[in-house]
């Protein structure tokens, strides 16, 4: 079943969200409350998430109240990579979350934490168990990223350019299962801490890992998971057949759907982070598939409830 819907992903990233053109993120902001409206309107009790944050910044969580997205969302959410790419220790989440709980009483949410086997899977392990020890009872939900490696096929750049330095390159190597589906080290240490621990994977369109990844997660006894659903990708032949398709294969989890990624053609720039021109378009596109995919259960999901209880 769909628990919450988060509208888009890392909205404080210039790799997701083109800051350039919306400074402020004024437009962000009008987007997202038309899009939690829509969501509202199709359903009377779905958890609406804040895009999870990254970097975890009490700034941007204060500009959010300040628009008035907090008052149409019931949940917020932080990403962290500090093994990888924060410029701050593991041993600071606890902090992490707190520094985010000083600015508003909305649960928090870790729908994205990962670490790298880049350098070595001995160093992924070990930051998982650290991981664990540090977030489980602390957070409603905890979203490992990820299940898969990226294809190593894949573009290697984004917007931050060489002011990453090769660190990018870590991003391809988050997955507890390489490229080919073999596991590596973490795949052990994350067994050990399900179903607390939930994953954060997200499927292409038309992607064929999609029964495979489904019957690892039943495997390791996945109970919380994170996906996403493309409105770029609606645009496509055949598009709904392939949402049908990867909800129904997921319906045996608890999942958060992230609504992200602008249709190149409906961006004020060509480019998936572009601000749309008509935000009611992606509010009507994020109304139709809670429509779609969502039962009306009439009983809500309680957003505190941590894993651990």
């Amino acid at each position: 079943m769909i628990e919450a819907a988060m509208i888009w992903n890392e909205p404080n990233n210039k790799s997701h969200w083109d800051t350039a053109l919306d400074r402020g993120w004024n437009g962000y902001a009008e987007m997202a409350i038309a899009a939690a409206k829509a969501v509202r309107a199709e359903h009377p009790y779905l958890p609406r998430v804040l895009g999870g944050i990254s970097p975890i910044d009490p700034a941007f969580m204060c500009n959010m109240a300040a628009l008035g997205v907090l008052d149409h969302m019931d949940v917020v959410a932080v990403h962290g990579f500090p093994l990888d790419w924060n410029l701050w220790e593991i041993h600071e989440w606890p902090g992490k979350l707190d520094e985010i709980r000083a600015v508003t009483e909305l649960p928090v949410w870790v729908t994205e934490v990962g670490v790298s086997s880049f350098g070595a899977e001995q160093v992924q392990a070990w930051g998982m168990q650290r991981t664990a020890e540090l977030l489980i009872g602390r957070t409603p939900r905890i979203h490992w990223y990820s299940l898969y490696d990226l294809p190593r096929t894949w573009e290697a750049t984004t917007r931050h350019k060489e002011a990453e330095g090769s660190s990018y390159y870590r991003h391809f190597c988050m997955g507890i299962l390489r490229e080919d589906g073999t596991p590596k080290l973490a795949l052990e240490a994350f067994a050990r801490e399900t179903p607390e621990l939930g994953l954060c994977q997200w499927f292409h369109f038309e992607d064929h890992r999609l029964d495979q990844a489904v019957a690892w997660m039943k495997r390791l006894r996945v109970r919380h998971l994170r996906t996403g659903l493309s409105w770029a990708d609606s645009f496509r032949p055949n598009a709904l057949a392939w949402f049908d398709r990867q909800m129904d294969a997921l319906a045996a989890f608890d999942v958060t759907v992230t609504f992200c990624f602008t249709p190149e053609h409906r961006g004020i720039a060509p480019h998936h982070t572009s601000p749309p021109q008509i935000k009611e378009e992606f509010a009507e596109f994020c109304g139709t598939m809670v429509r779609r995919y969502v039962r009306n259960t009439g009983v809500a999901v309680d957003a505190t409830r941590t894993a651990a209880e």
